[in-house]
């Protein structure tokens, strides 16, 4: 329990929560479904609701706009991410962007591609988005990429203002057409190998974390990355980012990397599963083949993912994972 919230105002409390914009999406959800909700009473849909949020699965299939909102609701859907499809990083499978991009979509209809571009970019230091990539390497650099998109974009601009030699001290916000520029430019800049001064960049990031309103890394991380070089590049800022592991730990989301591919309670209900099957009928029967195929049928290490709306998408999430983990 954070005991910090004692020392907040009202107000303070509200925003550092965002509990009216958990409160106005209750009540919208509750308006567009009041048949199917008031059935069972509206004191236990609100309680189900925010049972929901508490517990990070709330983002499940909801809209971009919805998962990008607050800072728990990021964390909540990085979460999902990784228990749905960290049998694809036990198995060792190698993903392209397009591939990482269709799972991402199986959560969240409406999720943009331009996300997982960024993502690919950091990954690979470079525009070259067919090669294949971990699920490690993926995830954590997708985690720096969604959770801190704010910072990250506005990070672009200042770089890119420093290597056309701008004055370094100017904080800017990013606009659609300079992030549209940036997106264009910042792979074919002559200086990808040696990046910008370091000093200087992090007294632009320093100014810039006292100022900005959205979540960003913590001024420790951040000079602990580049006070081991004398020049960086920003992609290689990004991915140090991505490894440190004090980072990860502010945001929540994710295991450490020795504990990725780690999940005791799915690999425990994974066996118990198996065990299930061994045990079956089907199992002691002659070896017909549809005896053979009986337990490929059964057998599931997917955790289920509740959520009472779009049964059937869910259903598509938890056939990928279970092809994910028998290959």
């Amino acid at each position: 329990m954070n005991m910090d919230r004692f020392n907040l105002t009202a107000d303070e409390y509200l925003a550092e929560t965002n509990v009216i914009f958990y409160l106005n999406d209750a009540v919208t959800q509750l308006l567009e479904n009041k048949e199917e909700y008031t059935q069972f009473g509206v004191v236990r849909y609100f309680a189900e609701y925010f049972t929901s949020v508490k517990n990070g699965n709330h983002v499940l299939f909801r809209e971009f706009s919805y998962i990008k909102a607050t800072p728990h609701n990021r964390s909540s859907f990085l979460h999902i991410f990784w228990k749905s499809f960290r049998p694809i990083g036990k198995n060792g499978d190698l993903l392209a962007m397009l591939e990482y991009s269709s799972l991402l979509q199986l959560l969240c209809p409406d999720f943009p591609i331009e996300v997982v571009q960024n993502t690919a970019r950091i990954v690979l230091m470079e525009d070259a988005t067919d090669c294949l990539m971990s699920f490690s390497d993926f995830i954590y650099a997708f985690q720096i990429q969604l959770y801190y998109k704010e910072f990250v974009e506005t990070v672009s601009v200042i770089y890119q203002d420093l290597i056309s030699g701008k004055n370094p001290n100017t904080v800017i916000v990013p606009t659609s057409t300079s992030l549209e520029l940036l997106s264009s430019t910042a792979n074919q800049e002559p200086d990808a190998q040696e990046g910008v001064d370091t000093s200087v960049f992090c007294e632009c990031l320093e100014g810039l974390c006292e100022r900005f309103k959205h979540k960003c890394p913590s001024t420790t991380a951040i000079k602990e990355i580049l006070q081991c070089c004398q020049r960086v590049t920003f992609y290689g800022f990004l991915m140090a980012l991505a490894k440190h592991e004090g980072i990860n730990q502010d945001i929540g989301a994710l295991p450490g990397k020795s504990e990725l591919l780690i999940d005791p309670e799915m690999d425990l209900e994974l066996e118990r599963l198996m065990a299930q099957v061994s045990i079956s009928p089907t199992s002691n029967s002659s070896s017909s083949a549809l005896g053979l195929k009986e337990p490929s049928k059964k057998g599931s290490p997917r955790k289920s993912l509740h959520h009472r709306k779009k049964i059937e998408m869910e259903s598509d999430c938890s056939t990928e994972e279970t092809d994910s983990s028998e290959n």
